[in-house]
């Protein structure tokens, strides 16, 4: 071959190569989109989160702000997953399927790795059973589920390249322990490997997790922060202090952040100074924290993405059960008030549970688990206690981990063995409300090491 034409040859050949590199890069770089739907509900249907018995509801009677359904997919190589943020009270397990398997079959993303999250939202409607604490309305539970497809439809068209970085910073004020009765409950800063579930803790650090991408395709920002949902308990609907965290923040920096529920179980928002939790103090330490994690977030090496799920068998105290039941059987009378609330709920509990099958020990749940390069997020159906949360987080085998609670169904508390020890109301009145017998109360530490096995099998 003439040395002109093995140059030609050569160039030629790099070309197609550095061509079939590039396209190679192109696709297992990392996609980012993003979609959004209102959920506003309709005046009069049912709010939820606060005690009201029959004939006394708590109803829409007006919009704080509207509501929203947003959702986060992300795309790398052949794997994509789809993350929805809701501002809802809670879902259970039957429309958490309906809407995986809906989204599924219009996006091709698999329903396994699709993760539908609550923001815990006590100014919403409710779609699991709650006995007196809000009422399920059949009809805006479908608008949701539809406007939630659209949503995952809506991100994976979004899809763009991004860089992600992670920020955090530590939003002291935004919350508080409210199970401490006197002193104040050890942070997140003085946790470390000796910590123990025999005191209460507090969960102050926020995460942001934000997409820079590219063109003229906006920046997303997905934040993680513990605290209940539940500053207003009048009759506006709204998604609380997280829309009032955003609505700041667009003016501020020209984003809308998306928020991811924690590690709720034990703290409410606010500095306590308001046991429920005052939404200017929620909002004046958030906001400042959730700007400063954005802007001071670092860049992140996203060399995979993957996604894993495994089933759980959360445990049931049937002695403590029929210990409940044996106690209204022989005197209803005394059955009004504290544990039991009140006459007419104690009545309702009982007529609901007095046949429940005794051989059913255990309430079957899913943990998922999603890695994005050096950060693991994981998801479960519960309100954990803060130190599980802070444990899972300690334990995890990823530099920095995600602890999201409310995730793909409800299940109410998962509290320390304290919490049934001392009655406390998670432990005690809690399981009557979402309609289950208690836990075991070793139940969230057996939850909590299932949940780190599942995220060190996704790391290997």
């Amino acid at each position: 071959m003439q040395r002109r034409q093995f140059l030609s040859a050569m160039a030629g050949g790099m070309v197609v190569w550095g061509t079939t590199r590039a396209r190679a890069a192109a696709a297992d770089s990392l996609r980012a989109g993003e979609g959004v739907a209102d959920i506003t509900p309709p005046l009069g249907i049912e709010l939820a989160g606060f005690h009201k018995p029959p004939g006394q509801e708590r109803r829409v009677r007006g919009i704080r702000q509207p509501s929203e359904v947003r959702a986060l997919v992300l795309s790398q190589g052949g794997t994509q997953v789809a993350i929805c943020s809701l501002d809802i009270l809670g879902l259970d397990y039957a429309m958490t399927g309906r809407i995986q398997q809906a989204a599924a079959q219009r996006t091709g993303i698999p329903a396994g790795n699709i993760r539908v999250v609550a923001t815990h939202d006590h100014s919403m409607p409710t779609f699991l059973t709650l006995r007196q604490w809000g009422g399920m309305s059949t009809e805006f539970m479908a608008t949701v589920e539809q406007r939630t497809v659209e949503a995952i439809v809506a991100a994976q068209a979004d899809l763009a390249p991004a860089e992600v970085s992670l920020g955090k910073c530590r939003a002291v004020g935004g919350s508080h322990n409210r199970t401490v009765k006197a002193g104040v409950a050890r942070s997140d800063a003085e946790f470390g490997s000796e910590s123990t579930d025999a005191q209460r803790w507090l969960d102050t650090m926020l995460h942001a997790l934000v997409f820079r991408r590219v063109g003229k395709k906006p920046d997303l920002v997905w934040y993680h922060f513990s605290a209940h949902v539940v500053c207003y308990a009048d009759e506006q609907a709204g998604p609380d202090w997280p829309g009032e965290v955003a609505r700041e923040i667009r003016n501020e920096l020209g984003l809308r952040p998306s928020y991811l529920q924690g590690h709720l179980g034990d703290v409410n928002p606010g500095d306590g100074s308001d046991w429920r939790g005052e939404i200017r103090q929620t909002v004046a330490a958030v906001t400042p924290a959730l700007k400063q994690a954005i802007t001071t977030a670092s860049p992140l090496r996203v060399d995979c993405l993957r996604a894993r799920s495994t089933p759980f068998q959360v445990p049931f105290d049937m002695e403590r059960f029929r210990q409940w039941v044996e106690e209204y059987r022989r005197d209803p009378d005394k059955c009004k008030s504290g544990p039991w609330v009140d006459a007419g709920f104690a009545a309702d509990w009982f007529r609901g549970n007095e046949h429940r099958d005794p051989q059913a020990t255990h309430l079957p749940i899913t943990l998922s688990a999603i890695q994005l390069g050096p950060v693991g997020m994981l998801f479960h159906p519960g309100e954990l206690y803060s130190y599980y949360g802070l444990a899972i987080r300690r334990d995890s085998p990823f530099r920095d981990t995600l602890v999201v609670g409310c995730a793909d169904g409800s299940i109410g508390y998962l509290p320390d063995p304290e919490a049934y020890r001392a009655g406390e109301y998670s432990a005690i009145v809690v399981p009557k409300i979402v309609d289950n017998p208690p836990y075991q109360p070793t139940a969230a530490r057996e939850m909590t090491a299932a949940a780190i096995a599942l995220l060190k099998q996704l790391a290997s």
